[in-house]
């Protein structure tokens, strides 16, 4: 099967590689001609693990290709691929003008039936939009289908090879039999492909996101009330998840989300049912207690010191939004920083992948260092902020007799507080009981 996949970002990429991953003829396409220029050379400009090798594979292979030419990848396919961006516009909503480019400019570049597939992240009613535009220019008939994508930075790969779900929004017939040819290799084990309206798959996007973040917020709503009357989120976690109703996954408290998808869909359905004549109030509280929480650790190093951070200097562990990930977008971390040198710190900061991508946001405001231990050489604290593998059991000896003053923040509640306490360290935590 001929794929085009408009958009070189995250979903693009991943989406294009994958599918070429299974024997269909596959062009990416992006404007950006300096990205596309690094992508032919089997060169990958995110940091996403197995990406590199998947897509190395497929070039070789001649499965895959990348090109600026979207009229001429267009041109013969029977499935075109949306994966642009949707950025938030400044009222919250999302910004659809890539998606509406896309739509009209692979419209005119039909040379037969096709089947245009909203990947992206989009509004309800979006696909009657891209419908509308693309009736106008095209000269062929096609259909408008959304199949929006539940991948996860750092195991996105093989969120996509082994779908949980792959979910198709349509009420075309030859739409439906074209998108089910094509992901049946990925559920071949069991039918995993789910049909629905159009409008209520796009929906179903923003829940599942919305959903998971109402957990995370959830958690930390109750890890400041553990704070407030001496109990241990981390047990209460332990007490929600064993209900087989509740279950274990996004039930850890800690600094907040970030990324690319969770805060920016959140403020786009909720702008959504506002346009819609409705208040969805109880996402409206989560996003309010992630903002409110991304600023917590910064208010336990200023209360701990007194209310100034003047000439301390802090360490900050882990930057990107999560690991796996050099995803810096509305990161915890960056929050952290922004408070922390308000307040007077200087701060270092270390993470295995996203410092180039901090650094281009923070600029030499902060110390970058490549080791966990020369970041905290000299600190009067120490903050982990991302839960990466390499910061879950360092040597707090060593810790001990590098830093000035031997205080942790645990951002994540990784460390133990009985163990950090036992060495010598004056211990914070989220929900840990004070």
């Amino acid at each position: 099967m001929k794929i085009c996949v408009i958009g070189t970002g995250y979903v693009g990429l991943v989406a294009g590689a994958g599918f070429a991953d299974m024997g269909n003829d596959v062009t990416c396409c992006d404007i950006d001609g300096e990205k596309i220029a690094v992508l032919k050379q089997g060169q990958v400009p995110i940091y996403e693990p197995g990406l590199d090798k998947l897509i190395a594979h497929n070039l070789q292979e001649g499965r895959l290709a990348f090109t600026t030419d979207i009229s001429a990848a267009v041109a013969g396919a029977v499935v075109v691929v949306l994966a642009v961006g949707t950025p938030p516009a400044p009222d919250g909503s999302a910004d659809l003008r890539y998606i509406f480019q896309g739509a009209e400019t692979a419209a005119r570049a039909l040379s037969g039936w096709a089947v245009l597939v909203t990947k992206s992240t989009v509004p309800v009613g979006t696909g009657d939009k891209v419908e509308a535009i693309v009736r106008q220019h095209a000269r062929h008939k096609f259909a408008v289908a959304a199949n929006p994508e539940f991948l996860k930075e750092g195991d996105a790969v093989n969120d996509f090879m082994k779908p949980d779900r792959v979910i198709v929004g349509t009420s075309d017939p030859r739409a439906l039999h074209t998108l089910q040819a094509l992901y049946t290799p990925f559920t071949r084990s069991s039918d995993r492909i789910l049909v629905m309206d159009r409008r209520s798959a796009e929906l179903t996007k923003y829940a599942a996101n919305a959903m998971l973040a109402t957990r995370i917020s959830f958690m930390n709503e109750l890890a400041g009330l553990c704070d407030a009357v001496g109990a241990d989120i981390e047990l209460v976690r332990k007490g929600l998840g064993s209900d087989a109703r509740i279950g274990t996954k996004f039930l850890y408290a800690g600094a907040g989300f970030g990324g690319s998808c969770f805060p920016k869909d959140l403020r786009a359905v909720i702008s959504t049912a506002k346009e819609a004549g409705t208040h969805l109030q109880i996402l409206a509280a989560v996003e309010a207690v992630n903002e409110r929480q991304k600023h917590l650790l910064a208010e336990r190093l200023l209360e701990h010191f007194g209310g100034g951070l003047q000439g301390r200097k802090i360490a900050v562990w882990g930057l990107a939004f999560k690991p796996g990930t050099d995803d810096v977008r509305e990161a915890p971390a960056l929050v952290l920083i922004e408070d922390l040198l308000a307040a007077g710190a200087r701060v270092a900061a270390t993470d295995p992948v996203a410092i180039p991508a901090a650094r281009k946001i923070l600029g030499e405001r902060v110390e970058f260092q490549a080791s966990n231990y020369q970041c905290a050489e000299g600190a009067d604290a120490l903050a982990l902020v991302t839960e990466w593998r390499d910061y879950r059991r360092p040597n707090f000896e060593r810790l001990y007799g590098l830093m000035r003053t031997p205080l942790v923040v645990d951002g994540r509640n990784v460390w133990e507080p009985s163990d950090l306490r036992a060495a010598g360290f004056t211990y914070y935590g989220i929900g840990r009981g004070g």
